[in-house]
C-alpha cells in the first residue's frame, strides 16, 4: 500500500465514522441559522451614524437584534436536533430519525439548569441563554449522540409498544417512541441528578470547565491552527479533501469560538474573547482563492506563456475570487504534482501566519465569527467579518499568494510552453511529410 493510499484510508475512515459524520453534518445544518443571525447582527450593529439614528427613530432597533437571540444565542438547541437526526439516519434510511432527535432535545433540556426568577406577583422558570448558545455546544453534542444511540438501541431490541396492523404509520411511530423515550429521559434525569449533587451543579458547568474551555483554547491557539492548516494542504496534495478532514475534527471548537466572538460583538464588547475563531479564519484568510491559498495560480495563468495555462486561468479566475479552486487543483494539477509541493504547503501557512501576526498586533481586529460561508468573494468576506482593515489585508494576502506561487509557476509554465512548441513542430513536420 502506497503512502497516498494509507493517507486516503485514514482520512476516509475519519470522514465515514458514524459519530464524526453526525457531528459534522449536524453542525453544518445549523449554518443557515448562524448566517441569518450574522446578517441581522450586521444590520443591527453597522457603525454608521445615520443608519443607527434611523433604526432608533423608527423603532426598528427593538427588533433588529431579535434574530440573534433565536439563532446564534440558542445554537445548541439546533445542534442537538441536527446531530441526533443525522446520527439516527446513519443507521438506515428507514429509521425514525425524528423521534430520537426530539428525545435528545428533551434530554438536553433536562440537564440544562432552570433559573427561577421572582417577578413580584409570580415566579418565572427560565432557561439561561448562557447554556443554550456556544457554551452549551459540547453538552449538545454529547446528549445528541448518547441519547439518540440509546433510543436506537432500545428500539432495535424491540422494547416498544407494537400496534396492530392497519394503524397509520404516523401513529405507529408515535407509540413506538414511548418506551424508548421513557427510558432515555430517565437516563437523562439520572445524569442531571448526579451532577446536581456535585460542586459543578450541572453537566454544562462540568463540561465547560473541564473540557470545552481547554479544547476551545487549544483550537484557538495560533500554533494549533497552523498545524491544522499544514495538515489540510498535505491531505489535499495527496488527493484527499483536507479541508473536510480537519474541519470534521476541529468544528466543535472552531464553531464555539466563532459563536462566542459573535455574541460578544453583538453585545457591544470592544475586545472579543477569541483571537482565532477557526472557521471564520479559514474562510477569510487561509482559503484565499480556495484550498491551499492558491489564488495566485489563476492570476498568474492569465499572463502565462503556455496556451494550456492561459486557458485554465480564464476559466478558473472567477471561481477563485469566490474561493472555489477545484479547476486549479485538478486542472493544473496540484494533486501529487511535486513541482508545487512547496507552495501548496507553504502558501496557506505563511498567509495564515501573517494574518495571525496582524491580529495579535492589532493591525486588524479579531474576526467577529459572523459565519461568512465558503464562497463569499474576497474583500466582501473580510469586510463582513472584520471591517475595511480585514478586507484590505485580504487583498495583501492575495498578492502574497501570487508571490509564493510565482517562481514555481514560472518554471512549470516554461516547461508547458516548450512542450506545446515541440508538439506544434512535430505536427507541422508530420503535416509536411503527409503532403
Amino acid at each position: 500500500m502506497t503512502g497516498r493510499e494509507r493517507i486516503q484510508k485514514v482520512s476516509s475512515a475519519i470522514q465515514k465514522n458514524r459519530y464524526v459524520s453526525a457531528i459534522s453534518n449536524g453542525l453544518v445544518a445549523t449554518l443557515p441559522a448562524l448566517i441569518v443571525g450574522a446578517i441581522f447582527t450586521l444590520i443591527d450593529t453597522i457603525n454608521i451614524g445615520p443608519w443607527q439614528t434611523f433604526l432608533y427613530n423608527t423603532g426598528l432597533k427593538e427588533f433588529t437584534g431579535l434574530p440573534l437571540n433565536v439563532t446564534t444565542n440558542i445554537i445548541s438547541i439546533y445542534a442537538v436536533i441536527g446531530i441526533a437526526y443525522a446520527f439516527a439516519k446513519s443507521f438506515g434510511k428507514d429509521k425514525d430519525a425524528f423521534s430520537p432527535a426530539i428525545v435528545a432535545l428533551m434530554s438536553f433540556f433536562i440537564v440544562t439548569p432552570i433559573t427561577v426568577l421572582d417577578a413580584g406577583w409570580t415566579t418565572v422558570n427560565a432557561f439561561e441563554f448562557t447554556w443554550l448558545g456556544s457554551q452549551g455546544l459540547f453538552v449538545a453534542i454529547i446528549m445528541a449522540l448518547l441519547m439518540a444511540r440509546l433510543f436506537i438501541f432500545i428500539s432495535d431490541k424491540g422494547w416498544y409498544i407494537k400496534m396492530p396492523k392497519g394503524v397509520p404509520p404516523t401513529i405507529e411511530k408515535s407509540f413506538a417512541a414511548i418506551v424508548p423515550g421513557l427510558i432515555t429521559i430517565t437516563v437523562a434525569l439520572i445524569v442531571a441528578a448526579i451532577f446536581a449533587n456535585t460542586n459543578f451543579g450541572h453537566l454544562h458547568e462540568f463540561m465547560f470547565s473541564l473540557v470545552q474551555r481547554p479544547l476551545t483554547n487549544l483550537g484557538g491557539t495560533w500554533w494549533a491552527y497552523l498545524i491544522g492548516v499544514a495538515a489540510m494542504s498535505i491531505f489535499w496534495f495527496f488527493g484527499v479533501h483536507g479541508t473536510m478532514v480537519i474541519i470534521s475534527i476541529m468544528i466543535p471548537m472552531w464553531m464555539a469560538a466563532g459563536a462566542e466572538n459573535l455574541a460578544a460583538f453583538q453585545a457591544g464588547y470592544e475586545t472579543l474573547p477569541n483571537m482565532i475563531p477557526g472557521l471564520s479564519f479559514l474562510v477569510v484568510y487561509t482559503n484565499i482563492g480556495g484550498a491551499m491559498a492558491a489564488f495566485g495560480l489563476p492570476v498568474l495563468m492569465l499572463i502565462a506563456k503556455s496556451k494550456r495555462h492561459k486557458t485554465l486561468g480564464k476559466l478558473s479566475i472567477l471561481p477563485a475570487i469566490f474561493g472555489i479552486n477545484e479547476p486549479v487543483i485538478f486542472g493544473t494539477p496540484l494533486v501529487l504534482n511535486f513541482k508545487y509541493l512547496i507552495p501548496v504547503i507553504v502558501a496557506p501557512v505563511v498567509i495564515s501566519g501573517l494574518a495571525i501576526i496582524a491580529t495579535y498586533t492589532g493591525i486588524v481586529p479579531p474576526l467577529r465569527g459572523t459565519g461568512v460561508p465558503l464562497g463569499t468573494p474576497i474583500f466582501i468576506s473580510g469586510f463582513l467579518e472584520g471591517g475595511i482593515r480585514v478586507a484590505i489585508l485580504q487583498l495583501i494576502l492575495a498578492v502574497v499568494s501570487i508571490a509564493i506561487y510565482l517562481p514555481f509557476f514560472r518554471s512549470a509554465d516554461v516547461e508547458a510552453a516548450a512542450a506545446e512548441e515541440a508538439a506544434a513542430e512535430v505536427a507541422v513536420a508530420e503535416l509536411a511529410e503527409a503532403k
